[in-house]
């Protein structure tokens, strides 16, 4: 443990918390002090039932979180529609803020809650764990070798589970009053996310909603797919979905290479992740075959990727608070221009699938 971790306080005892939770408790310069839930049983039984260290407090409102001295950083794991209010609140309090994604239900809800987080000076990071992943380092690596890959040129991304009846029922991710973005924002931000890493983070030109789309009956979208496009000609489509099969994939190619990867946002396991990478790749004799076939890389994790992201979250807060330095703008960047493509194929969905210009 580091001689000064930072205290989180978590809002919410939702079931992602439990895995955040445990990420906290692994790191090395992080530690939970503090967990909130709207009932203070609710909050006891929690950190017996993750084993968080004794003296952790249960508080019977979020409010008592956001009060308590000893807390540095929230985790937000709370609906997306209850995100801007409560994080602001954090903000304002001088609390650093891990949230939740989607981060928002709109790029204006996001706006005010970054606005509160610039204002105050306080860190802002939303809880995509694998651009934390070793593994992300190694395949930026490759897909910037201009020798090797040349510029992309096709994207695609998809993540879909089939969920259960319970789910499609029951589910706050299917109740448009708590999580009206459904499969687009809890399974789509990944899919834009990584679309939006993959080429730099560089905005296309305009949006464009494909006609499969799922509704359920009060309206929440339970699986929908879009396509970018760039003005150089670059292209990338997504997928995602509550109503097949497990999907976390991502391919990448271009001029000169291709990248892809099965596992993206949970690993198959959590001391190593692999990917395929495949350059100057041709048909051999009579098509029979790929010459030189994929390379499968594989890179070793020191800790899961959810500790790891947790780790630099703290990081960054100790660094604020020791070496006077401002938050970092690379993370509330990377959350805004992901907010700003999912509210680009709400829009295109509700306009009939037409084009959205950004």
């Amino acid at each position: 443990m580091a001689e000064h971790p930072i205290r989180f306080g978590i809002l919410g005892c939702a079931n992602i918390a439990r895995k955040l939770s445990r990420a906290i408790s692994l790191s090395p310069n992080a530690t939970v002090v503090a967990v909130g839930s709207r009932s203070l049983d609710k909050a006891q039984r929690f950190i017996a039932d993750n084993g968080l260290p004794p003296a952790t407090r249960a508080h019977g409102s979020y409010e008592a979180v956001l009060d308590d001295p000893a807390v540095d950083a929230v985790y937000v794991p709370l609906p997306t529609s209850l995100h801007e209010r409560w994080a602001v609140a954090a903000a304002e309090r001088g609390k650093h803020v891990l949230l939740e994604k989607p981060t928002a239900l709109s790029v204006a809800e996001l706006d005010r809650i970054l606005e509160a987080c610039a204002s105050t000076g306080v860190q802002f990071m939303d809880g995509t764990m694998w651009l934390h992943h070793p593994r992300t380092a190694r395949m930026k690596e490759l897909l910037s070798d201009a020798g090797r890959f040349g510029p992309p040129k096709v994207v695609h991304s998809s993540f879909s589970f089939l969920a259960s009846s319970e789910f499609l029922n029951k589910d706050i991710r299917t109740k448009p009053d708590l999580d009206s973005l459904g499969a687009l924002g809890d399974l789509g931000w990944y899919c834009i996310g990584a679309i939006l890493w993959a080429v730099g983070y560089e905005l296309p030109a305009f949006v464009t909603a494909l006609p499969a789309l799922h509704l359920n009956q009060a309206g929440v979208i339970l699986s929908c797919a879009s396509s970018f496009h760039w003005d150089d000609g670059k292209v990338a489509t997504f997928h995602c979905s509550f109503l097949s099969q497990v999907t976390m994939d991502l391919s990448v190619h271009g001029t000169m290479g291709s990248l892809q990867v099965e596992d993206l946002a949970i690993p198959y396991q959590e001391d190593s992740a692999s990917f395929e990478f495949n350059s100057g790749a041709h048909f051999a004799e009579l098509h029979i075959g790929w010459s030189p076939k994929p390379d499968k890389v594989t890179v070793a994790a020191d800790l899961p990727q959810e500790a790891l992201m947790v780790s630099e979250f703290a990081r960054l807060v100790q660094m604020i608070r020791s070496s006077h330095r401002r938050p970092d703008p690379k993370w509330p960047d990377i959350s805004r221009r992901t907010q700003l493509l999912v509210d680009a194929v709400k829009q295109s969905i509700e306009n009939n699938f037409k084009p959205v210009n950004l």
